[in-house]
Formats: structure tokens, sequence, C-alpha cells
């Protein structure tokens, strides 16, 4: 039986389920900045949404369980003092999460389990290189602590989270950098810019090894993801502003593997991927849709499934990790739809009468253990995710546990900014240098005006003692 006949018989009639209305978390005011990300990142642990906040940027993060109204004083991850435009959760421990911002910072943070009595507001680290607003940031798919920011200084930064230090700097990009998507081992990215060239970068060797010019003919912005295959899937724009689809064969750039058109909405098309089954959902911002496609071998190559609709648009989208997803319903996907003032999951479900676990839709999915150390790929060495069962469904382990897990640089490092004085002066970024040696500058200053003060009163306390002898 050939792979396209069984793909279609096991996905043809996905459908999308909104939860009942108790099961949303209501009363979050979503961020208004007019960035195109997707403003929420979900786990099998935590969900976490970008929130409007005065005097810098902030989001909330809420254990899945906390549905309904969520508390106005609820603490929120404070620390960054401009907008936050972009977070993304640590593929290797629940408990991680990256952020980035308009202030030009990145920053991990430690996310306990239980729930904070005031707002979070010392990370682990902060990264600084970028001298403009960091816009994306993204996880290595299967090296511990490798993390992605591309910002509008048209940098892509790959730092070693660690040690804090930046392990490679690209700037093979003119303009501004749409997303950045890692290929299924985190040997290769592809990235979209506003050039309108689709690029495939090597970090390790800091070359582009494949570009194309305006795979979209459109000037509006593309989005690019990398499928397990190695084939890119793109969203773009025609010349007549029609939204388009595009699969490309990065060894191949000259023709389209598949081209199809689709609406004449503005909204750039986010694409959410699923490597176990190939289907790729699309959530448009502004949209009141979630339409999603399923990738095969043979032709047309991208087979439109059906839509997710509803009634009101969405101002952005998370989706949940197939280890968090609940396989008693044959539930393959979920995504995590923000209103304007709350957000609710959608589960992409496969009707089956069987109570049993099946087989068929849930090969075993990437797991929360990396494959790979930092230096080992920083070194060349590859390899795919590390794969766990999905029979018995995934219960997420515990922050404790995680902390004794002595392989885990994240968790055995010291746990304040302060800590990154003692890396070697070195492997630091010139700019944290600075600040470093600035820092002790003062501190002297301070040291020798303390001294003359003391000198002074020791001078005053000896003619008062001596007039008075």
């Amino acid at each position: 039986m050939s792979r396209s006949i069984v793909r279609q018989s096991k996905f043809r009639h996905v459908f999308g389920q909104s939860v009942k209305a108790d099961q949303s978390y209501d009363d979050i005011r979503v961020s208004k900045v007019t960035w195109d990300s997707s403003f929420c990142a979900v786990n099998p642990k935590f969900l976490a949404v970008i929130v409007e906040s005065s005097g810098g940027g902030s989001f909330l993060v809420l254990p899945l369980s906390k549905v309904g109204r969520v508390d106005k004083n609820y603490p929120l991850v404070i620390g960054h003092s401009g907008p936050v435009l972009d977070i993304d959760w640590c593929p290797h421990n629940d408990n991680i999460l990256a952020s980035c911002s308009e202030d030009t910072t990145s920053m991990v943070w430690q996310i306990p389990d239980h729930t904070p009595s005031r707002p979070i507001s010392e990370p682990i680290v902060v990264l600084e290189g970028h001298s403009k607003r960091v816009g994306i940031i993204k996880w290595h798919p299967t090296a511990r602590n490798i993390l992605l920011t591309a910002g509008s200084d048209n940098l892509i930064i790959i730092w070693n989270v660690g040690t804090g230090e930046p392990l490679m700097t690209l700037d093979d990009h003119p303009d501004l950098i749409y997303n950045v998507s890692w290929n299924y081992n985190g040997s290769l990215f592809c990235t979209t810019c506003k050039d309108r060239r689709l690029r495939v970068c090597d970090p390790r060797k800091n070359e582009v090894v494949a570009e194309r010019l305006c795979p979209h003919e459109g000037i509006r912005p593309m989005r690019a993801i990398f499928t397990k295959e190695g084939n890119i899937f793109t969203t773009g724009f025609t010349k007549m502003s029609q939204r388009e689809l595009g699969l490309w064969d990065p060894t191949n750039f000259e023709e389209p593997i598949a081209l199809l058109e689709l609406d004449t909405s503005n909204g750039v098309l986010l694409p959410f991927y699923d490597p176990d089954t190939n289907i790729v959902y699309l959530s448009g911002k502004g949209d009141s849709s979630i339409r999603y496609f399923e990738i095969t071998e043979e032709p047309p190559y991208v087979h439109y499934i059906s839509t997710f609709s509803s009634k009101e648009p969405q101002r952005g989208m998370g989706f949940m990790p197939k280890r968090g997803v609940d396989v008693s319903k044959c539930e393959i996907a979920r995504l995590y739809k923000l209103h304007e003032r709350k957000c609710e999951p959608i589960m992409m479900t496969v009707p089956r009468k069987s109570d049993l676990f099946q087989d068929d839709l849930y090969p075993d999915t990437a797991g929360p253990e990396p494959a790979l150390e930092p230096e080992e790929w920083m070194h060349g060495q590859d390899a795919d995710p590390l794969l766990v069962s999905m029979r018995d469904g995934y219960v997420p382990p515990k922050t404790r546990e995680l902390k004794v897990a002595k392989k885990n640089v994240l968790d055995s490092r010291p746990a304040t900014r302060r800590s990154m004085s003692a890396v070697d002066g070195s492997s630091l970024p010139p700019q944290l240098l600075e600040k470093l040696v600035e820092e002790i500058q003062n501190l002297k200053a301070t040291v020798l005006s303390q001294e003359k003060r003391i000198c002074d009163l020791e001078n005053k306390l000896s003619k008062y003692t001596n007039g008075t002898v």
C-alpha cells in the first residue's frame, strides 16, 4: 500500500474543535505590538502569552491546568525594559523559557512549578549582543542550551545559554529578517528576509548554502519552515496580493515542488508544522480560521484537508509539542488561539471509535532529552531528536527532578546574572565586558571616596583628642 493512501485514510477527516468555555483562559490582555510573531508559546506544563504592560515588557506564564478567569494581579514575568516581541520554550526542559525584546536583549527564565507570590524579575541569564530590537528567538531542536536570536540589526547570533556566550554571529542578511526555522536535526536553518530572498544557512560554516530570490512574487512578508524530509514549506503573496503556499527542494531552487494560491486576505500566514504527521496548520493574524494541509511525496504534494472556523479573529497562536496532546482522545495537535482578552485551546482530532491506543496516529515523537551537548554540535556532530513513545501519554517531570540532573548545564550553573563575571574575559561579548569594566571603575571610585572620608574623620578625631588631653 502506497504511503499517500495510508496518509489520506488517516488524516482525511481530521477536525478541529474548540474547548468548552470554562476550559479557556480568560481576562488576558494580549499585547497590541504590531510584530508578526505568534505572541504565544505552549508546552506540556505551561502556557505563556505576551501581554500588555506599562513601563517595559512582560509576559504571563500559567500552568496549563489553571483554566478560567486569570486574576488581574497574577504575577507576570518582568525584566525587559521594552516590549517583548517573541518567546520560545526550551524543548529539553519544560521549565525554561527564552524571550526577546525591543530593548535589544534576550533573556532566559526558570519558571517554577508553583504559582509565584510576586512577579518573576530575575532571569537565569541575559544575552546582550544585538544593537537593535530582537524579534526572533528559537531553541535548537536537538542540542542542549543552543539558542538562536535574530534582530533588526540584521544579525543572527547563536548562543550557548549554559555559559551566556555567543558562539557565532551571521551577517549574511542585508535587510530585516522575517523568520527563522531550524531543520529536523538542527544542522541548517532557513530564513526569509525583507530583500525577498529565501536562504538556507549552515551556521557552523557561517555561510549561506542555498538561496532563492522571490519564492513568492509579492512584496509582503514571507514565512518558511523546514519539513522533516528536508524540503521547505513557504507562505507568501502573489503580485496581485493573493496569499500563496509553496513547497521547495533546497538542493534545486529553480522550480517549486508545489505552488498553491489561497485567498486575497492580507494577514501574514503563520505556519505550524507537525513532523510526525507531516501536517502543517496555517493561522493568519486577523483571520478567524485555521487551515491545515498534508505534505506528501506524491502529487500534488500539498493536500488541503480542511478548515477550522470560528467567529473571533486571532491575535496570535501557540502550538503544543506532540508530547502534550491527549492520546486517549485521538488528538493529533492542539493550538492555542489568542483573542483580544482570552486564550482558547483548539483540539485537532482524528475520529476513531476505539478507546485503544492508536499506533498509526502516534509514532514515537521527539522527547525532552537533548541528543547532543553544545560542544558536540559545535564540533560538527548532528543527531535527530531522541524519540519517546506516546503509548502511555507524557507526564512532565517536576522542577525538583530537573534540578538534580547534573548534566543539565542550565540547572547546574549559578542562578544570577552576577555569576557571568566569573566567565573568562576573552569569551565575553565586548558590550558585556565594557559594562563589567565600567562597574569595576565605579566601585573603585566609591572605595576611594569612602577612604578619603575615613581619613578626614580620623584627622578630626585626632584634633579633638589632642585638644582635650
